[in-house]
């Protein structure tokens, strides 16, 4: 007795000293593991342990902690006791619910005494049910605090149940469910007695002013409904509806207390399936009641709500909300219930109709989520074919009767024009944001509640919009007519607004929201898989003459402020898919264009603040646009295109960037008349540009050494004019080849057809010698003899510095603005020498742009390997790889490795990727290394980035810093998941689909050689020097905190094992039984994998199962584990031959591994913890740092 109360004391103490935030690690690490080895001792001491603490006398925070204690022996320990012990056990846990059911007690511990008992029940049912059942329903007639505990019991059942659980799979699983579903005919009883009991006694001590009772009776019923709630979820709707519940749920809507909670049951029982089985027609018949309740119930509030006397408060809107969520999932998921009724669903329609238009943004809302889902569900998939021909409205429409089924096509019918024509003046209404509408436009919409920054749980402005956006597509496809004449009639009063208007600046906001609508509609009904020339010719006339007049009012409008200018060629663009089926129109949009364009001035003060020279490019910027949508319209304005480039550019009123955007476009236009036109399109384009980038004078006097970049930096018209070629040839390997639509069309050819092919020969070596010298900036020997200006400019954007920081970067900084197409200009009036900025954005734009045409060259076929020397293209990427900042590596990798990666042809991994990955794997290997070391452990992770920030944001450093890890090490491992897909290890089988579920027939292993050629892990691995690093690399990951990076890594680490299982290498064995396994058993102790955690159990089941025989490792590495025995393991093995089943043999080996390590994988109990509230767990850092690979790899 002594030593039992001197363990009680004991840890009495060390809960004390866990939840102490002034104790010291060392004391509360002693303490946690105290009391883990108490849950592990004896459990008869843990039991009375527990019981002891959970006593009044005992501080609150010791008695929760005590009650956690007692549901740990519940879960994890509870076949030790015996059965009279368990039944004494399920007597005091109901006993102590009796006694926490007072006023005095806090929340936590009555929330605690109750997930007990439903622990007990979910471990033990059903073969304690009715005991249990009895003594609760006896326990919740002894008053209302009592009832609350009681119903928070059965409220934890099915959530603890019906949630997806790891450890209550299989047939225990099944037998919970089935108990419980049994129960119901008593348990839905219980609730509803309650439920009617307790608001009855509510009502009743309210009215006699029992303030303090009528709360408590109160409580009692909020518990009943959420109780109520937590069956709603799966319980079957007729034994919902027979037992009452519905009908005890409408009584209380007419309750202003308990409404929102009883709707909320309604919202569950709404959107449940539909059986397949002989119950279905009480489904049905229980959904109709309630859709009449549910109609009656919004027909009175549309009403009130409509009426100028109604007052409406903000409870009101709330519950209103509530109900037409609940009408709207009835409808995206039980349609059918109702839809029978032609009557009932037109009433249905304008109630989802009322709520769509009302001015309140929740209840609009709501019935927008409702109106996608049946446009989507009632239109056919795919969107229809062809116009229906005249049967049905005169609007015409695109649905065929044949690809619908009668009910759709009844639904269809129901949404007629007017329905249709409301759908989409709503959505035009509420194209705009708050935010951006000037006071004046505000005020004269009235009521109505725009989007706003300050409305909470609706998701980004952005969605709502494309919300909106995808609700009038659906609209014009199924009403092409009305869709068109609704926004044609609305942009041109627009227009005339405009141009009546004395602030036309005001209108700019209003302007851009419907073009947005207009291009959705426009390209929807011109959409080419429409096949739009084939269908109804009334409607293709009447369509016609719609779009004709809209874009003779737009090509008629003249307007010379810029902003109103890029608005206005937004609206041309949006005509672009009309051009396609009506050419003639096509001369006028162009001539109109550089009409815009030559009306602004081309040199202006400051271009980085100018509006002018953003209009100028966004009318470039328009030329690509409609070049993609008009597509073989465009070709015969090819010519005429050209000639006025040609003068515009001798006049010198073109600049370079612009001219790069329209050059673009030419190459968009001619990718439509095939690869003869683009030859001749890229020479027009490229020999101009060859005559200055070829020559040897510029390479020698700039990019010879460093210095040398430091005096092209003072030669702004060269900087500038080699930005634009870099960023030209971009576009033109972007653009260039076949489109994906004209594939089929055409003969297959051989990669050397592609039309840039010939050109890489002269423009890759000068731009790899750019960026070996833009590399050599950051080597240290150079950038201490740079000049500060220059220095200064290597530092990142503060738009870089934003992004890191997760900060919006509303307003960039003068000088740093960064056009849409991505181009600067250098040309400033009275400056001759580039000032930070722009050489900041130049260093940014060489490199990216750089990179992109590296990587792009790789994927035209053979010719980029062929072209170029690897060893140099490696000296001139790799030579000063340790001197660059994270931020560059990770772009490097992003955009030239990984696509080298994917392209390079398996003859010549050899010669390629084994000099370019060797060093980078050197590299990356130290320095995340270093970096994530600094990180876990002092809390900084050190990169060799520059930020140029001001003292005193250590914070702000130190977010940046970890942010800058997180993004490389992620970049790293998704270019270890490319070389690991499946495209790239042909010759690798499934493990599974190879015929082996168990052992390995030995006689089927391969020499490790034959994977050399057909499986790029195969062809690392056989290289040393690129499989240590990377493979150190993998090992390490798994205890970086990063789930991200850890799901990228193991899919390379399945291919390693698999290699490992398949062939006869020693080395690669003795290293994937001992280090891998090792290393992903470690991996499931951080929390941070959860996510992750069945991918890294089933690598651990494939280690174990497929080499234990053949290796002692696994079994050595899991009889090191703390808490796993020879016996265990060797129960284990038995289980997992007897079963061929791989869902089975992941399960045994995850409860393997949690009682090896007696349950201390964080990783496995972090998803127990997203389900169950009853255990929690520290988290914390291993104890040991990673291991390296083993001696016998090395």
């Amino acid at each position: 007795m002594d030593d039992i109360s001197s363990t009680a004391s004991n840890v009495a103490r060390a809960i004390l000293a866990v939840l102490d935030y002034s104790s010291t690690s060392d004391t509360r690490k002693s303490a946690v593991e105290f009391l883990e080895s108490i849950k592990s001792g004896d459990v008869r001491v843990l039991a009375n342990i527990s019981f002891h603490f959970v006593k009044k006398e005992w501080s609150p925070e010791i008695r929760l902690h005590a009650f956690k204690m007692l549901q740990h022996l519940v879960r994890l320990r509870w076949d030790e006791l015996s059965p009279p012990e368990c039944t004494d056990l399920v007597n005091v846990s109901v006993e102590l619910m009796s006694e926490v059911a007072n006023a005095c007690e806090n929340w936590p511990l009555k929330s605690q005494s109750a997930a007990l008992v439903a622990e007990i029940v979910r471990r033990q049912a059903p073969d304690l049910w009715q005991e249990i059942f009895t003594l609760l329903t006896s326990l919740s007639a002894q008053g209302p605090l009592q009832a609350e505990l009681v119903l928070m019991t059965l409220r934890w059942l099915p959530e603890d149940i019906t949630i997806h659980n790891d450890d209550l799979e299989g047939d225990r699983r099944r037998l919970l469910l089935r108990g419980l579903t049994q129960s119901l005919p008593e348990i839905l009883p219980l609730l509803y007695n309650l439920l009617e009991r307790h608001f009855g006694a509510a009502i009743c001590e309210a009215r006699r002013k029992h303030v303090d009772l009528a709360k408590q009776h109160a409580d009692v019923v909020i518990a009943c409904l959420n109780a109520i709630m937590a069956y709603a979820d799966w319980a079957p709707v007729p034994d919902l509806a027979r037992y009452g519940i519905l009908s005890g749920c409408n009584f209380l809507l007419s309750s202003p207390d308990f409404r929102l909670h009883a709707c909320e049951v309604f919202k569950l029982v709404c959107s449940r399936k539909r059986p397949s089985d002989a119950s279905t027609a009480e489904f049905d018949s229980a959904i109709s009641n309630l859709f009449q309740i549910l109609t009656n119930v919004s027909r009175e509030f549309l009403c009130r709500s409509s009426s100028s006397s109604s007052v409406i408060d903000e409870n009101d809107y709330v519950f209103a909300e509530c109900i037409c969520e609940s009408m709207a999932s009835l409808g995206s998921t039980n349609l059918q219930c109702i839809s029978s009724d032609g009557g009932v669903m037109a009433v249905y329609l304008q109630q989802m109709l009322g709520f769509f238009q009302h001015f309140k943004l929740g209840l609009h809302f709501e019935a927008l989520l409702f109106w996608l889902s049946l446009m989507r569900d009632s239109l056919p998939k795919p969107m229809a074919a062809a116009y229906l021909s005249g049967e049905g409205s005169s609007t015409g429409g695109m649905i065929s009767s044949s690809q619908v089924d009668g009910e759709k096509k009844k639904t269809l019918s129901l949404i007629n024009d007017d329905i249709s024509s409301a759908l989409l003046d709503v959505s035009f209404q509420r194209m705009l944001k708050k935010e951006k509408l000037p006071p004046g436009i505000t005020l004269s919409l009235g009521p109505l509640e725009l989007w706003s920054d300050e409305f909470e749980g609706k998701g980004e402005f952005g969605a709502y919009r494309s919300k909106l956006l995808d609700l009038i597509k659906l609209t014009a496809f199924h009403k092409p007519l009305i869709a068109s004449t609704k926004i044609s009639e609305r942009v041109i009063t627009l227009i005339k607004h405009l141009l009546a208007s004395p602030a036309p600046l005001q209108d700019v906001a209003v302007m851009e929201s419907q073009q947005l609508a207009l291009y959705c509609i426009v390209s929807t009904i011109f959409d080419g898989s429409n096949e739009f020339a084939g269908g109804c010719s009334e409607v293709h006339h009447a369509l016609r003459g719609v779009y004709e007049g809209l874009l003779q009012q737009l090509l008629s409008l003249k307007r010379n402020e810029p902003e109103l200018m890029k608005v206005h060629v937004h609206y041309l663009d949006a005509m672009g898919p009309f051009l396609k089926y009506f050419p003639d129109a096509v001369g006028s949009v162009i001539n109109k264009l550089f009409e815009l364009l030559t009306s602004l001035p081309h040199i202006v003060k400051d271009p980085a603040t100018s509006t002018s020279r953003a209009a100028r490019l966004q009318i470039c910027t328009s030329f690509i646009r409609i070049a993609k949508a008009a597509e073989k319209s465009v070709l015969p304005h090819m010519k005429g295109i050209a000639d006025t480039m040609g003068y515009l550019a001798k006049e010198g009123t073109l600049l370079r960037g612009e001219h790069n955007i329209l050059g673009e476009a030419f190459l968009i236009m001619a990718s439509s008349a095939g690869v003869s036109q683009q030859q001749e399109v890229l020479a027009w384009l490229l020999e101009p540009l060859s005559q200055q980038w070829i020559q040897p004078e510029w390479q020698n006097n700039y990019l010879s050494d460093p210095m040398g970049l430091v005096r092209l930096c003072s030669n702004t018209s060269l900087m500038w004019s080699i930005f634009h070629t870099v960023t030209f040839f971009e576009k033109a390997l972007k653009r260039s080849g076949y489109r994906k639509s004209n594939l089929n069309k055409t003969s297959v050819t051989t990669p050397a057809s592609h039309p840039m092919a010939h050109h890489l020969s002269w423009m890759l070596p000068p731009l790899l010698k750019l960026l070996r010298v833009l590399h050599s900036l950051w080597s240290p020997s150079v950038i201490q003899i740079l000049p500060p200006e220059l220095k200064a400019a290597m530092t990142m954007t503060d738009a870089e510095r934003c992004s890191l920081l997760g900060e919006a970067n509303s307003k960039l900084s003068k000088g740093e603005s960064v056009y849409a197409d991505g181009s600067f200009d250098g040309t400033k009036e009275g400056k001759a020498e580039a000032s930070e900025s722009d050489i900041r954005n130049w260093l940014k734009g060489i490199r990216e742009s750089g990179y992109n045409v590296l990587g792009l060259s790789t994927t035209i076929g053979e010719t980029f390997f062929k072209c170029l020397d690897a060893n140099y293209v490696a000296m001139a990427l790799m030579e000063n790889l340790q001197s660059m900042e994270f931020r560059h590596i990770r772009l490097f990798i992003h955009t030239y490795i990984s696509y080298i990666v994917k392209s390079c042809p398996a003859d010549m991994w050899d010669s390629w990727l084994r000099v370019l990955l060797h060093p980078l794997f050197i590299h990356c290997q130290q320095a995340l290394s270093s970096s994530w070391l600094g990180l876990l452990h002092e809390g900084r992770a050190k990169v060799p980035d520059l930020f140029d920030i001001q003292s005193g944001s250590d914070m702000k450093l130190e977010v940046m810093e970890e942010k800058l890890l997180r993004d490389l090490t992620r970049e790293i491992a998704t270019l270890f998941s490319t070389m690991a897909s499946r495209g790239l290890n042909t010759g690798v089988p499934v493990l599974e689909n190879s015929g082996h579920i168990g052992r390995v027939d030995m006689s089927t292993l391969t020499d490790f050689q034959a994977f050399k050629s057909n499986s790029m892990v195969g062809f690392l691995l056989n290289h040393k020097s690129l499989a240590l690093p990377a493979l150190q690399i993998c090992l390490e990951a798994f205890t970086w905190t990063d789930g991200e990076a850890t799901t990228k890594v193991c899919c390379f680490c399945g291919v390693v094992v698999l290699l490992a299982i398949l062939t006869t290498n020693v080395e690669l064995r003795e290293f994937v039984s001992k280090d891998l396994f090792t290393a992903v058993i470690r991996g499931l102790g951080m929390e941070s994998n959860a996510i992750i955690s069945p991918d890294l159990v089933n690598i651990c089941r494939e280690i174990f199962i497929y080499l234990s025989d053949r290796d002692p490792a696994p079994r050595q590495v899991l009889l090191s584990l703390p808490c796993l025995s020879p016996n265990e393991l060797h129960t284990f093995e038995e289980a997992a031959a007897k079963t061929s089943s791989l869902k089975e043999q992941k399960q045994l080996m995850r409860s393997l591994l949690l009682l090896g390590t007696g349950n201390n994988l964080k990783a496995l109990a972090a998803q127990k913890n997203l389900i169950s509230t009853n255990v929690t767990a520290r988290s914390r850092l291993p104890a040991s740092a990673p291991e390296t690979v083993g001696a016998s790899f090395l």
